[in-house]
């Protein structure tokens, strides 16, 4: 491997968290106090922007979720997925938790806790779309802020673009019909001609544009690469940001109602997000990877694509659902809890390695 394609990878990751992305919670918090008061201030405004819609897809949301996913998809390089025989008992633990553990477990812990022991303290007409938007969160393995948590806990920059190229060329396949199957096991009646329209318009198209202009920029050069990426970087915030503000404009009602429904909708979520991350980073260590392998690993495993499950959620079961609701309390915690999982991580590197060299030399 050369010192270049090296210092490539790392460029590729980004840099740590600015203050923006680290208070993302707060930021959120902020938008749901912005669209409950814009709801009831005026509410006329709100009905219109909700009418806006061809085909079941609203146009302003639409315009949203490709300013929020396409600067994240350009940050992808599809070209990496050769890097994955490299390290495959990482990729495979990857693969493993990703898709065959995490979205069933979460399809689990939202019928436990929201389905059975929660079902008393919510509206019943939102049951299922509580569970739908947990389940929709779960099946989309994270996309951009994985290079975040992998350069903080200082994962290997090239296992992480080949962990995330592959990541998202399965999620083209497999998120409608994992999606369809874990609805309709848990009863819930599933738009089929929706949740396609959904994956096309929201993973399809955008990495057409994504990988035209990472193309142009990088034939430019790695400076201007990077420089593009800095300016473009809080795009895809500032449209989740609003994106919440038009939710919480329909959903302010339901919330002043029932402020508990956050806590309990964020359980299972916090639930899912060290369960994955732990099993991912045992299965590593029992495997033999590096530490710098099982961080990013684990990480990808516990985070969400969450900017693809809020879009899904809404063209789904609409603004004001409980499942977009839901992926949204995905978004409020996602930051200080995968900061959490970070920080444990890196904590316990000298007891992972001490662990996998005993696994190995055993």
């Amino acid at each position: 491997m050369s010192i270049q394609c090296d210092v490539t990878a790392k460029k590729s990751t980004g840099a740590p968290m600015n203050n923006f992305e680290r208070y993302l919670s707060l930021w959120v918090f902020f938008c749901i106090a912005t669209g409950i008061a814009a709801g009831r201030i005026v509410p006329g405004l709100f009905h219109v922007i909700g009418n806006m819609s061809i085909a079941q897809v609203n146009i302003p949301l639409g315009l949203l979720i490709w300013v929020m996913i396409i600067p994240m998809l350009v940050k992808v390089d599809f070209g990496a997925l050769h890097e994955v025989k490299q390290h495959m008992r990482g990729i495979g633990v990857t693969l493993f938790v990703n898709w065959l553990v995490k979205p069933f477990s979460m399809a689990l812990l939202a019928s436990l806790f929201i389905g059975h022991l929660f079902r008393p303290f919510l509206p019943a007409e939102q049951i299922d779309s509580y569970i739908a938007g947990l389940i929709l969160l779960a099946a989309a393995p994270c996309t951009a802020m994985v290079f975040v948590w992998s350069k903080l806990s200082n994962g290997d920059p090239l296992f992480t673009l080949s962990q995330v190229a592959l990541n998202d060329t399965i999620m083209v396949f497999a998120f409608a019909p994992l999606v369809g199957l874990l609805l309709g096991a848990s009863a819930i009646t599933v738009p089929w001609s929706t949740l396609f329209t959904s994956v096309v318009l929201y993973i399809v198209i955008p990495v057409i544009p994504a990988q035209l202009w990472r193309l142009y920029l990088l034939n430019k050069g790695q400076s201007d690469f990077a420089a593009a990426m800095t300016r473009v970087g809080p795009w895809s915030i500032l449209a989740l940001l609003l994106t919440l503000i038009l939710l919480f404009a329909f959903q302010g009602q339901a919330i002043l109602h029932q402020p508990m429904v956050i806590i309990m909708l964020a359980i299972p979520i916090m639930i899912q997000v060290f369960f994955n991350s732990g099993l991912a980073y045992a299965l590593n260590r029992l495997a033999g990877e590096k530490h710098n392998i099982a961080c990013p690993s684990a990480l990808i495993g516990a985070s969400n694509f969450f900017e693809l499950a809020v879009a899904a959620a809404i063209s789904l079961f609409g603004f004001q659902s409980g499942a977009a609701l839901a992926t949204v309390v995905g978004v409020l915690i996602e930051v200080p809890v995968m900061l959490m999982v970070v920080k444990l991580v890196t904590r316990s590197k000298g007891w992972y390695e001490q662990s996998s060299r005993a696994n190995i030399h055993g």
